[in-house]
């Protein structure tokens, strides 16, 4: 049984030192991915406000032309 705990927690033993920058470094990854993701939706959405027509607008005063 210990020969088998062993053989477990030795691997884990040695990747333990690398596991930690390559954790850091897909964290820091997703964090700059998302903020570019946000930063390109912002700009799309006002790109199209402002590439959008002008809406037209009826004075309440006058009715719509049939």
């Amino acid at each position: 049984m210990i020969k088998e705990v062993i053989g477990v927690s030795a691997p884990a033993v040695l990747l333990a030192p690398i596991a930690v920058p390559i954790l850091h470094g897909l964290s820091g990854i997703a964090v700059v991915g998302l903020g570019l993701f946000a930063a390109g939706k912002v700009v799309t959405k006002t790109v199209r406000v402002l590439n959008a027509p002008p809406k037209r607008r009826i004075p309440v005063d006058r009715p719509p032309i049939d």
